[in-house]
């Protein structure tokens, strides 16, 4: 539980990171993922260079699950950088991580036939009323927020795209290792952006500033943190894992008033007790889930 929140916290420095990077270049949402993911996929390839054989094991036993991760990881993060870019960070990470745990619960209660234990389903209530004080916030355009429906729309499809990535990812996690699953999902997900940010421009001016943020994006929000997310899915179930991530909308809410200026009115702040509330709840909850792992 303590890498996947771990991982949740490190992307909660993404949707900041984007705007910065979009106010100093020319990029658009799915080159900036474009970046992130190819850069993320060659520390991670150099990392696991020595030992190739694992990886390319893994390839021929899991081809399917594994190319679906890596798409599903570039399409739901592309999704999610055009939500910043139209809606502002805050809003556009709330939604997109509040909805998985909503629509995760639910595959996970159907496919056991019943419903959560009452403490997991306090936990839930808690961040679908955080994420619902959040989301009657959008208001007018703005500076930070130039298309808010957009924004929300978006940040919807990205949620959906990190629910079913989260159980396909969570499957693969009982078999295949942790760097593994980081590495290849990487390389996928960059392959599958790349015709998109080639044919939109990827071009990126020589300044520390910006290179040293797609680094940043490449390095630690994507090579660290997903190295801790899928290694916490070896052991919760992905409804956990959703809760616990739930730090990201909390991290990016308050780095977003501070760095980029976003508006933080009472709903947001009331809201991210709520989400944080929710984390807390789950990282106390005695033993294991009470959803069966499938």
């Amino acid at each position: 539980m303590l890498y996947v929140t771990g991982a949740g916290v490190l992307w909660g420095t993404t949707g900041v990171a984007v705007q910065l990077v979009r106010e100093s270049t020319t990029l658009t949402p799915t080159g900036i993922g474009f970046y992130r993911l190819a850069i993320g996929a060659v520390v991670l390839v150099a990392l696991v260079a020595h030992r190739l054989g694992p990886v390319l094991a893994a390839l021929r036993s899991h081809p399917v699950a594994l190319v679906l991760v890596g798409v599903g990881l570039g399409g739901y993060q592309a999704l999610y950088f055009v939500a910043v870019a139209a809606g502002g960070v805050g809003v556009a990470t709330v939604v997109s991580l509040g909805l998985a745990p909503v629509l995760i619960f639910g595959w996970e209660s159907l496919r056991a036939r019943r419903l959560p234990g009452r403490t997991m389903l306090g936990a839930l209530t808690a961040g679908i009323i955080g994420l619902v004080l959040i989301t009657v916030s959008v208001g007018q355009p703005g500076a930070t927020a130039p298309r808010p429906l957009l924004g929300l729309l978006a940040a919807f499809g990205s949620g959906v795209g990190y629910a079913a990535s989260t159980v396909l990812s969570r499957h693969a996690a009982q078999r295949v290792a942790p760097m593994t699953l980081t590495t290849v999902s990487a390389v996928v997900g960059a392959l599958a952006l790349a015709p998109i940010a080639l044919a939109e421009g990827i071009g990126v001016p020589a300044r520390l500033a910006p290179v040293g943020l797609l680094v940043h994006l490449g390095v630690v929000t994507t090579a660290v943190a997903y190295a801790l997310f899928y290694a916490g899915l070896r052991s919760i179930t992905g409804s956990a894992a959703a809760l616990s991530t739930l730090a990201e909308p909390l991290t990016a809410v308050l780095l977003a008033g501070w760095l980029v200026g976003e508006s933080l009115p009472a709903p947001v702040v009331v809201g991210g007790v709520l989400l944080l509330g929710a984390v807390s709840v789950v990282h106390l909850t005695p033993g294991k889930p009470t959803l069966p792992e499938r």
